[in-house]
């Protein structure tokens, strides 16, 4: 039985170049991924001072990003805006 082996390719081992310029790559992991009920409020205003924010916003869309702030938003909000976009195509 022949063994098949994967090479990953540069672009997918690193991080998406918006990651590199990011304002929260200035903060910790725990700002953007709080204990459950503990507030994202800092968390937002720092993402909407960033201009990566969309960027953010669509990989965490595309990913199904289910935990943390990204883009700005909670996951209950990505989770709204998901639902919101899938009901405008029906």
């Amino acid at each position: 039985m022949p063994i098949t082996t994967i090479t990953m390719t540069a672009s997918t081992e690193r991080e998406p170049s918006w990651q590199e310029s990011a304002l929260c790559a200035q903060a910790g992991p725990e700002f953007f991924f709080p204990a459950p009920g503990s507030s994202t409020r800092e968390a937002k205003q720092l993402c909407g001072a960033c201009e990566e924010r969309v960027a953010c916003l669509e990989y965490a869309l595309a990913n199904d990003e289910r935990f943390g702030v990204w883009g700005g938003l909670s996951e209950k909000e990505r989770l709204r805006l998901r639902r919101d976009q899938n009901q405008g195509r029906r």
